[in-house]
């Protein structure tokens, strides 16, 4: 296991980008984190804010693959 701490700029990803998204979001963005939000819904609340918005089914491979490149993903 790799304890090291993930830093800003980092990367992170969210799966789904309703409202508790959106907080997560607004919070990492405020301490210099860089946001990934999947979601489907092309007017997802965490999806205003987010760096990336992937607009996609939850079980589409193709949009997991990109979300997992983040740094690490909730």
């Amino acid at each position: 296991m790799n304890k090291s701490p993930i830093l800003p700029p980092a990367m992170l990803g969210i799966l789904g980008g309703g409202q508790l998204g959106r907080m997560f979001t607004v919070a990492a963005k405020t301490m210099g984190y860089k946001v990934t939000v999947l979601d489907p819904d092309p007017n997802a609340p965490a999806a205003e804010f987010a760096d990336r918005h992937l607009c996609a089914p939850f079980d589409d491979q193709a949009a997991l693959d990109e979300l997992a490149k983040c740094a690490a993903v909730t």
